[in-house]
């Protein structure tokens, strides 16, 4: 562990940190709920503290060229501010996890065994240029009984800091530890590094971001990592899809939000359909000012695009920008998508029953749909009120997480004196 995780200001937060976490564990929902209004009133009527903040972030965004997606990630402004206090009110009105009863029995002997729901303790939490995740993370983690311990990263560096500060009034306004949730920013990336070390201070790290933050994370930490996956998102359009829910369906995925995780990156179509779909498909993509990185069955339906490269079909753009490849048949859509996705979300476009159910029986994502757009594959979408990412490992959890994520189990044995023989 480096130098700065020695610093007493260092370990101060994460001592903070699991002091808090003792006393979330055991809150109320009631004192809970009472935290998460706080703060959803914090956001919307701090708009003046937040706003310019985050303009000041902004301007420094431009001035270092960080990309149109993720300057768009970057932005907050009324409408997003309103949204995320709705979130935080909606999460305030979901039912507390902790405590809750997964499965018991009573034994032959006598004894009474529950597993029941408790928090992990302290999270720590590794984004970049996302100042809705400080908001969403913070109240996910109190209605579950967590800490959090967050570091925001330099792009949003101004808006996390007054968030946070918001998020510490509001907490504290109801008697609940203020240092239930902190950020780390100040020790930049060194202090990103040592928050991987810090086993034994944060219980859980869950990385949010670009493909290199994800696997950075996933290679070096000592804590155990929530794998949240870069988005090499699919749609496969069956020959038997219908024109005008394939236009649809395309373009929402594409141009709806293009700088996020669930949005589509790769179209795949059915040769025998190819015809009849790509004209409309890809002009109204087109229209809506979307580049098209074209195969060469493609180019050949329609001229206005750009020759695909092989890292075309594992890129995740996050910009109006889309990969497009006509295959044989839903084999070779099946093994395009098993070759190059990141098991985040596919979705196929049919009418045909038994190719749908194959598709969701053999796609291996976390998010697999059927004639819907990707950019349902959200925690806000799915009923979470929020999300803390969208998993796509296999452990400890996959897709959009919730409350119930943010928590462990544990076993409570209750007996009359029983002594096993």
């Amino acid at each position: 562990m480096s130098e700065t995780l020695l610093a007493p200001s260092f370990l101060e937060k994460l001592d903070a940190a699991r002091d808090a976490s003792i006393t979330l564990a055991t809150a109320t929902a009631e004192r809970k709920n009472a935290a998460l209004l706080a703060i959803a009133a914090a956001v919307t009527s701090g708009a003046d503290r937040i706003l310019p903040a985050n303009d000041l972030d902004l301007a420094n965004a431009r001035d270092n060229g960080l990309s149109v997606g993720l300057q768009d990630r970057l932005r907050l402004d009324e409408q997003r501010l309103a949204g995320l206090a709705s979130a935080v009110t909606q999460i305030a009105s979901l039912v507390d996890p902790v405590g809750e009863s997964v499965r018991g029995s009573t034994l032959p002997n006598g004894l009474k065994i529950s597993q029941v729901r408790v928090p992990f303790g302290v999270v720590g939490v590794i984004y970049e240029a996302r100042p809705n995740v400080t908001i969403d993370i913070a109240a996910l983690a109190l209605k579950s009984g967590n800490a959090a311990v967050l570091r925001g990263g330099s792009a949003a560096l101004n808006t996390n800091r007054v968030l946070v500060e918001l998020l510490q009034e509001a907490i504290a306004s109801v008697g609940l530890p203020a240092l239930s949730v902190q950020t780390i920013d100040e020790f930049g990336r060194e202090g990103a590094r040592d928050l991987m070390a810090a086993r034994g201070y944060i219980d859980v790290l869950i990385p949010r971001g670009s493909a290199d933050l994800i696997n950075t994370v996933v290679a070096e930490s000592k804590v155990p990592v929530i794998e949240t996956g870069a988005g090499v998102v699919h749609v496969y359009l069956d020959e038997s899809a219908d024109e005008q829910i394939s236009v649809n369906i395309v373009h929402n995925a594409k141009v709806q939000r293009p700088s996020v995780c669930n949005a589509l990156e790769t179209l795949l179509v059915h040769e025998s359909s190819a015809a009849r779909l790509l004209p409309s498909v890809l002009g109204r993509l087109r229209e809506a000012g979307v580049t098209i990185h074209a195969d060469e069955r493609t180019a050949a339906l329609f001229v206005d695009v750009v020759p695909a490269t092989e890292d075309d079909w594992s890129t995740e753009y996050m910009s109006l920008d889309v990969s497009v490849r006509v295959v044989d048949d839903l084999d070779a859509a099946l093994a395009h998508i098993r070759q190059y996705s990141t098991h985040h979300t596919e979705s196929i476009i049919t009418n045909d029953f038994a190719r749908a159910e194959r598709f969701l029986a053999e796609v291996d994502s976390a998010v697999v749909m059927v004639n819907a757009s990707t950019r349902f594959t959200d925690g806000g979408e799915f009923g979470f009120g929020a999300e803390v990412g969208i998993s796509t490992q296999k452990l400890h959890t996959r897709g959009p997480m919730g409350l119930s994520e943010l928590t462990s189990t544990k076993w409570v044995v209750r007996g009359t004196g029983q002594v096993r023989g």
